[in-house]
């Protein structure tokens, strides 16, 4: 899972809101004084002819000048419920207008992660169930209707009000891997130890690799070796991810590898500690910009594995065809789905909670519906979602480059 922990702009907006210009309305209230009243007349004309322009947050307007007025959609009547403290959050309800390209999402590819939800609903959100699973076959616009009729969205904010936060992604990476050591095959993966609850924290990495105690514990408890200790600690912290392995027999097939506990040590950028050391910052895609770094300095590789004490025990899981479409289960307990699940701080959105994502920046532009179904140590504040990409390796590549700017609207049962 992606770790970047860092400060962003405010994200773009597209509001399909038919409003007067922002601009124009500053203009006026500025200039008013004087003007004379021909002059009034006129620009007052020119506002009644205005278009679709970007809605700010009302919190954005001078004090004294109302906020433009919006088209509802039908269904959408009556007065804004008041805002909402969600744990660590605050809530603003919105009308749909606020929601960058609510008109032009692709609804039906989220409606398969909110069935996904519906699995492990929690109590706010099961009895809409039946009916997400009746829409699945329904057009976007019977979707739309139904999400207005029936959900209000909320502006997710800090509680002091910030409204801006960070977007990174993760990705499930596939890995070559052997059911016996050698051959190059000797980092191997671990299923939790026999009593890792006793000791907490459990041993770091450092040592898991070098005390006796630490590997007599998982000794019997390999998965199975890969490789490249790179990708191995690439796949640590993404959480999850699939073997394409060799089995005793000489045969090969895809399994899946999720996550099962953690020695529960701090986790450390990696990154950082390249950056500190002097090494400068390993550009994306990560993991093969890392390797490239520690072919050329194998004395160092240990020492850079060692400065993340943190590590992952997995379990192994079968991978059918249907499982396949899927990620991994997140923290929610249903599978992931490749753009449209995101992994969320559950202190300010529960899982299973649909969202709307706008985020924009060199990576992607994404404005989009998606679902709070995983969570992650770094992710962590009202306004900070980690954004699963998918499988492999072209998943792997957008991931590595996301890092950006977001805004989020929690969508709440009215």
């Amino acid at each position: 899972m992606n770790t970047s922990n860092s400060s962003a702009p405010s994200a773009s907006s597209k509001s399909k809101a038919m409003i007067c210009s922002w601009k124009a309305v500053e203009g006026l209230t500025r200039w008013l004084p004087s003007l004379r009243k021909a002059s009034i007349i006129a620009i007052a004309a020119g506002l009644a002819a205005c278009t679709s322009v970007p809605l700010p947050p009302a919190s954005s307007y001078p004090d004294g000048v109302q906020a433009p007025a919006v088209v509802l959609r039908p269904g959408e009547a009556g007065p804004l419920p008041p805002p909402r403290l969600q744990g660590k959050s605050r809530w603003v309800a919105v009308h749909w207008a606020e929601l960058p390209g609510f008109e032009e999402d692709s609804l039906f590819e989220a409606w398969n992660a909110w069935i996904k939800s519906c699995e492990r609903p929690g109590p706010v959100f099961a009895p809409l169930c039946g009916e997400v699973r009746r829409l699945s076959i329904a057009s976007p616009r019977e979707q739309r209707d139904w999400m207005v009729a029936r959900l209000q969205p909320y502006r997710v904010e800090s509680l002091q009000g910030v409204s801006e936060g960070l977007l990174t992604s993760y990705y499930e990476p596939v890995l070559k891997a052997s059911r016996q050591p050698g051959a190059g095959y000797d980092v191997p993966l671990y299923r939790p130890p026999t009593g890792l609850g006793n000791r907490r924290p459990w041993f770091s990495r450092q040592e898991i690799d070098t005390l006796p105690e630490a590997r007599a514990a998982l000794r019997g408890r390999e998965i199975a070796w890969v490789d490249d200790p790179v990708e191995v600690l690439s796949l640590h912290i993404q959480g999850s991810g699939r073997l394409n392995i060799t089995e005793p027999d000489g045969s090969r097939r895809v399994v899946r590898v999720a996550y099962a506990g953690s020695n529960e040590q701090p986790f450390r950028s990696v990154t950082q500690w390249l950056l500190d050391q002097g090494e400068g910052r390993m550009v994306a895609p990560w993991v093969e910009s890392t390797k490239a770094w520690a072919a050329k300095k194998p004395q160092r590789v240990q020492q850079m594995l060692w400065s993340n004490p943190r590590y992952t025990f997995f379990q192994e899981q079968p991978l059918s065809d249907f499982d396949a479409a899927f990620g991994p289960k997140g923290a929610q307990g249903v599978a992931l789905t490749p753009g449209r699940s995101i992994a969320v701080d559950p202190g300010s959105i529960p899982y299973g909670t649909p969202v709307w994502l706008a985020s924009s920046g060199n990576a992607a532009t994404l404005q989009k519906l998606v679902l709070a179904q995983d969570t992650g140590s770094a992710i962590v504040g009202a306004v900070r979602a980690d954004y699963f990409a998918g499988t492999g390796v072209d998943a792997g590549l957008l991931a590595s480059r996301v890092n950006q700017p977001l805004r989020l609207w929690a969508l709440w049962p009215k």
